[in-house]
C-alpha cells in the first residue's frame, strides 16, 4: 500500500468518526421528506426541533461528563425532580420556579462529583445511587406520585415552555444558546482541555498539574444544572410537574451522545455531534409515527440497533487509527 493510500485512508476514518452521525441523519431526513409527505411540513419540523429541545439540553452535561471517562445516570430523575420542583416553586414566582430546581439539581450533581472525584469510587455505582436519591426525593415531594403541582394559569414562567419565537418554542432558542456556549467553553477554554485531558489520559493529566478532582467535580454539576433545566422548561411547557416523566431518559441521553461520535472510554466528542445524534434519534421516532403501522416501541428497537452499530463502528475505527 503506498503512501497516499495510507493517508487517503486515514483520511476517511477521520471523517467517519467524525461525520458519520451529520451524514445518518441528512440521509435519514431526505428519505423521509420524500418518502412522507408530512414529514416535512412546518408543523412537524417544529414538533420534532420542541422535542429534540428538552433532550439535547440534557445531552450537553450528559456529553461533558462521558468525555471525562464518567457517566451520569441519574439524568432523568433528576429531570423529573426539575419538572416538579419548578412547578412547585412557581406559586412564589417566576424566580423561585427557576431557581430551585437548578440548586436542587445542581446540588445532587456537586454531590455525584464529590463522590467521584474525592473517593475514587465508580462513576456508574455513584450516579445509580442518586439516580434512586432523586426518583424517591420526587416520590417524597409528591406523596408517591399521588399529587401534581400544576402551574397558575397566567405564570410568567409559562413561557419558558411555552412562548415562541416565528413559530419554533422558546426551548429550542434557549438548547441551541446553551449548546453553543458548551462548545465554546469544550472548544476554546483551558477548562475544556482539561475535560479532555482528563478523559484521555488522567494520570498524565495529574501529572501536567491539571484540577483532575475539580474538573470532575464540576462536570457532574454542569450535568445537574442541565437536567434540572430541561426539567424546569418541560414543567412550563406542560403546566405542571409531572412525576413519571424521565424513566430510561439517561439511555436515551447516552445514546445522543454516543451516536454523535464521543467515545465512552472518554477523551473525544464534540458538541455538535451530540445535537446531531440527538437529531437523528428524533428523527428516528418521528418516522416511524409517520409509518403510522408500527408500534411506538420499535423506536427503542431501532434506536437500540443503531447505537450497537455506532459503538462496533467507533472500536473499529479507533483500532485502525491507532495501527496507523
Amino acid at each position: 500500500m503506498t503512501v497516499d493510500t495510507r493517508v487517503r485512508r486515514a483520511s476517511w476514518v477521520s471523517v467517519l468518526q467524525r461525520q458519520g452521525a451529520a451524514v445518518a441523519l441528512a440521509l435519514m431526513v431526505v428519505v423521509a421528506w420524500i418518502s412522507f409527505p408530512r414529514f416535512g411540513s412546518p408543523d412537524n419540523l417544529r414538533d420534532i426541533a420542541l422535542q429534540s429541545a428538552f433532550l439535547a439540553v440534557i445531552a450537553l452535561g450528559m456529553t461533558f461528563v462521558i468525555i471525562t471517562g464518567g457517566i451520569d445516570l441519574s439524568v432523568g430523575s433528576v429531570y423529573a425532580l426539575g419538572g416538579v420542583l419548578a412547578a412547585y416553586g412557581s406559586q412564589w414566582g417566576f424566580l423561585a420556579a427557576l431557581l430551585l430546581p437548578l440548586v436542587v439539581c445542581g446540588l445532587i450533581g456537586l454531590l455525584n462529583g464529590l463522590l467521584v472525584a474525592k473517593t475514587g469510587m465508580a462513576p456508574f455505582i455513584v450516579t445509580l445511587a442518586t439516580l434512586l436519591l432523586a426518583r424517591g426525593l420526587l416520590l417524597a415531594i409528591t406523596s408517591e406520585g399521588s399529587t401534581t403541582y400544576r402551574i397558575a394559569d397566567g405564570s410568567a414562567f409559562l413561557e419558558l415552555g411555552r412562548g415562541t419565537i416565528l413559530g419554533f418554542g422558546y426551548p429550542v432558542f434557549l438548547a441551541a444558546a446553551l449548546c453553543v456556549a458548551g462548545g465554546i467553553l469544550l472548544r476554546r477554554t483551558a477548562f475544556g482541555q482539561s475535560v479532555f485531558a482528563v478523559g484521555g489520559a488522567e494520570q498524565s493529566a495529574l501529572l501536567m498539574g491539571l484540577p483532575v478532582a475539580r474538573t470532575k467535580v464540576l462536570v457532574y454539576v454542569m450535568s445537574g444544572v442541565l437536567s434540572g433545566f430541561a426539567g424546569a422548561m418541560t414543567a412550563a411547557y406542560l403546566q405542571s410537574g409531572v412525576t413519571v416523566i424521565g424513566v430510561g431518559l439517561e439511555l436515551d441521553a447516552i445514546a445522543a451522545v454516543v451516536i454523535g461520535g464521543t467515545l465512552l472510554t472518554g477523551g473525544m466528542g464534540t458538541v455538535l455531534g451530540t445535537v446531531i445524534g440527538v437529531g437523528l434519534r428524533n428523527v428516528i421516532q418521528n418516522v416511524i409515527n409517520q409509518i403510522g403501522t408500527l408500534d411506538s416501541n420499535y423506536q427503542s428497537v431501532v434506536s437500540g440497533a443503531f447505537l450497537l452499530v455506532v459503538v462496533v463502528l467507533q472500536r473499529s475505527l479507533s483500532r485502525t487509527a491507532d495501527r496507523r
